[in-house]
């Protein structure tokens, strides 16, 4: 340790992090502690948490917009069709983005170490690490290292009096930003537990809107190489856009996923989302590449996605492998450009109308009106469809006839055995 430590902590203002600032300056021995928070799209209500901790603890806090950055790595993902376990990915999209400019401070203000408050039984310690290792700084994380539960927590911070109520921060634990918001924890933690609907902010029930109007919404999203660019007509940037559908899809309860899922550290956990934006767009997305992809293409990209989406949850797309799967998808995104349909209604954002010059699709050749396809008449499918599962059939026909001499030498056999018994 140097003669004047300085230790960056990743800074929210709540019981953990706060808890973190006395425990680096008496266990950990650092002279000083820096607090940074990320902005990827909290509500502003956690920054004034923040800032409010931050001054009652004498604590130098900084706070940088990274919502650019982070609403540019969620278009990426949308070209990618970026879900885990059947739900769009949104912290661990953002945890990256946060470490990288957490990094950017530390390393701006001459830190020698870096920490957060995670636990040890979460993904986020590792998405944190994952960047934070690839420096020479030294990595901290007290809550795990020190074995802290949040009961000890509490009484420490009581003991301390610092600025916290007494660690309660409400009966979920909630992770908010531009793409996504998550709730677990309490109740939640009990998979037989039916939510109450005060745990959603985002989404209105399902079919609510509809029931009051009596209608239906259709929104036209315009994509430019695989990312969406402006709706009905109206280009908007990133985060305008993410931000302007999250109220718009919302309002018709799209975007909720209640699940089961399996962590990084194998622990199976209760998770309920909302990601209404996130929804629509790769919803819209999906539609376009069905309309402008060959079948090889959507049939090999799917499994690309699968590891662009495995790569953005363990919180390492800046792996080798994630630049050759970008490639990949980057390709298939050059003729991703057109328009598409949605329809919101009881609690879907359902495409129902889909455009683009890259099209690979031919109406008079699908038409049942019409008699041939480029020259080739409705007739020559016949030898096709002769050939067709032929070799399907030949296997069946080998597997009967084989039963069957099967059956015949049973039959011979036990003839013999009685006559022998007769004799």
């Amino acid at each position: 340790m140097t003669e004047h430590s300085k230790v960056a902590l990743a800074f929210s203002g709540g019981l953990d992090t706060t808890v973190c600032v006395p425990l680096l300056e008496e266990e950990y021995e650092h002279d000083e502690v820096i607090g940074v928070t990320v902005d990827v799209g909290q509500p502003a209500a956690e920054f004034d948490e923040a800032e409010e901790t931050a001054e009652a603890l004498d604590l130098d806090h900084y706070v940088v917009d990274a919502k650019d950055a982070f609403a540019d790595q969620c278009l990426d993902a949308v070209k990618a069709n970026a879900t885990y376990q059947g739900y769009p990915l949104g912290t661990a999209l953002a945890r990256p983005v946060i470490a990288e400019a957490i990094l950017d401070v530390a390393k701006e203000e001459g830190c020698d170490a870096i920490a957060h408050g995670c636990t040890g039984k979460g993904n986020d310690q590792l998405r944190f690490e994952a960047v934070w290792r690839e420096s020479d700084l030294e990595v901290i994380a007290p809550v795990r290292e020190l074995g802290l539960t949040r009961e000890w927590e509490m009484e420490y911070a009581e003991k301390k009096d610092l600025p916290v109520e007494g660690g309660n921060e409400g009966d979920w634990s909630i992770d908010t930003n531009l793409w996504s918001r998550s709730v677990e924890g309490d109740d939640l933690e009990d998979p037989g537990y039916v939510p109450p609907e005060d745990i959603y902010e985002w989404t209105d029930a399902p079919g609510q809107k509809e029931t009051e109007d009596g209608e239906f919404e259709t929104i036209e999203l315009t994509f430019e190489d695989g990312k969406p660019v402006a709706i009905d007509g109206e280009e908007m940037p990133a985060v305008q856009l993410i931000e302007y559908l999250n109220d718009l899809a919302g309002s018709y309860g799209v975007g909720r996923t209640d699940m089961m899922e399996d962590r990084m550290l194998g622990l199976k956990v209760r998770e309920n989302y909302e990601h209404p934006a996130a929804t629509t767009l790769l919803n819209a997305h999906e539609a376009l590449e069905g309309l402008v992809l060959t079948e090889e293409e959507r049939a090999f990209k799917k499994q690309v996605d699968q590891q662009w989406a495995e790569k953005a949850y363990e919180g390492l797309l800046s792996a080798p492998l994630v630049d050759a799967l970008d490639g990949f998808v980057d390709t298939t995104q050059e003729k991703v450009t057109g328009t598409v349909t949605i329809k919101f209604e009881g609690g879907q954002a359902r495409p129902v109308g889909r455009e683009s010059d890259y099209a690979v699709y031919s109406e008079s050749a699908a038409s049942f009106n019409t008699e041939s396809v480029d020259g080739i008449a409705q007739s020559d499918a016949t030898g096709v469809a002769k050939y067709h599962g032929f070799q399907s059939r030949l296997a069946n026909e080998v597997a009967a006839n084989v039963e069957a001499k099967k059956d015949e030498l049973l039959a011979d056999g036990g003839e013999g055995e009685g006559d022998d018994g007769e004799e």
